[in-house]
């Protein structure tokens, strides 16, 4: 079925970020996955191309232009190439942490941290979840008391991407423990201060190029003047971003389930039993047909909604029902493909046992599933 939504600069970008993906992150895949962690250079090649700063200023390096089309177009070229985990800190900089720096820097951060940042010199992380507080953003315990021309943090943050490479980290923390989230600000710490300190690189089971870890804050003193957007708004600027970040997943999660599909097809046409390919028996067939069904209305809905935030009309009770819909029909599709594949499928050689363990998290992170439930079943006045 034909994508509405994207023209041809878009078509074109899908091309230099096709041959980035296949230049810079296809040929160290599985060095990246046996280390745990992507090379830096990664990163500077993303931005000597422009796939890190579509959307911030030209005066800053960027691009200019506000369309996360092309954010997802990133998404879907590492999904096809069966990348996607050793890009997702990529795709963490440029569709999830970078928007902090631009709606709410003032000036002065934007002209000292953008160029960096879109050029890849420095590598953003978001910190949000803490060992007692993951969906519950309201929950987080970290703590950061203003004492003169500094705010001296203490505690740590878990579950953090790009936390071994990090540079600069938008962290979220209480100003006012006494406040509830009307309590929560927002800082951006600098990874070289004194008091900063990361944790070895957390073993997850899948997603094994994407460096995970702990940070911890040990009376860290960070400077007011990296406080990002108002004290005490720390909170409501997390919500509205999360839309977006959410949204990202949707597309990932999508572009994720297209791409087990595609490599089922081709599989159960080359594997024979009982001599005939595997793919003319009719249960096979039905599976099949019922994951291109799916996957092409999911994918309907999807540039719905990459063209409804481009808008800027996204709303967050959209973004959820795409988020929940998506990672939970990718869920479906690569566990299908899987036993399609047989004992092959349990391989960690073949993409489609990657993509099985690489996206098993999408229903966690960024909300899971069921508070993605509790945010559309609010909206609707019961």
């Amino acid at each position: 079925m034909e994508r509405l939504g994207f023209e041809a600069e878009h078509e074109a970008f899908r091309e230099s970020v096709r041959r980035f993906v296949t230049e810079h992150v296809v040929p160290h895949r599985e060095d990246w996955e046996r280390t745990g962690r992507v090379g830096r250079g990664l990163f500077r090649a993303a931005g000597a191309v422009g796939i890190l700063g579509v959307a911030a200023p030209e005066e800053y390096g960027g691009g200019g232009v506000d369309d996360f089309r092309y954010n997802a177009i990133l998404s879907e070229e590492l999904a096809t190439a069966d990348v996607l985990s050793a890009g997702l800190g990529l795709s963490l900089q440029a569709d999830i942490a970078l928007p902090y720096l631009l709606h709410n820097c003032t000036p002065e951060q934007a002209a000292r941290w953008l160029p960096a940042v879109v050029s890849g010199e420095a590598i953003l992380a978001l910190a949000m979840s803490e060992p007692g507080a993951g969906s519950d953003v309201a929950g987080i315990a970290t703590t950061a008391a203003r004492q003169g021309d500094h705010y001296v943090v203490n505690g740590s943050k878990t579950f953090i991407t790009n936390a071994l490479n990090a540079d600069l980290i938008v962290t979220a923390v209480k100003t006012d423990p006494s406040a509830g989230r009307k309590g929560i600000s927002l800082l951006v710490i600098e990874t070289g201060a004194a008091g900063f300190s990361r944790g070895p690189k957390l073993a997850k089971v899948g997603q094994h190029a994407a460096d995970t870890a702990e940070l911890f804050f040990d009376d860290l003193r960070v400077p007011v003047a990296n406080l990002l957007g108002e004290e005490g708004r720390g909170f409501y600027v997390m919500m509205k971003h999360l839309a977006q970040e959410r949204l990202a997943v949707t597309v990932q999660a999508t572009a994720q389930a297209r791409r087990a599909f595609e490599i089922c097809v081709e599989y159960v046409k080359g594997r024979h039993a009982f001599g005939q390919p595997i793919g003319s028996f009719q249960h096979n067939r039905f599976l099949l047909a019922e994951m291109k069904t799916e996957v092409e209305i999911a994918q309907t809905y999807v540039d719905r909604l990459l063209l409804s935030h481009v808008r800027g009309e996204l709303t967050a009770v959209e973004a959820a029902q795409g988020k929940w819909w998506t990672t939970e029909l990718c869920q479906r599709v690569v566990d299908r493909g899987v036993q399609l594949h047989g004992g092959y499928g349990y391989m960690a050689e073949y993409p489609i046992a990657r993509a099985w363990i690489d996206s098993r998290i999408q229903t966690i992170y960024a909300g899971t599933t069921e508070v993605m439930k509790e945010i559309i079943g609010r909206s609707l006045g019961l």
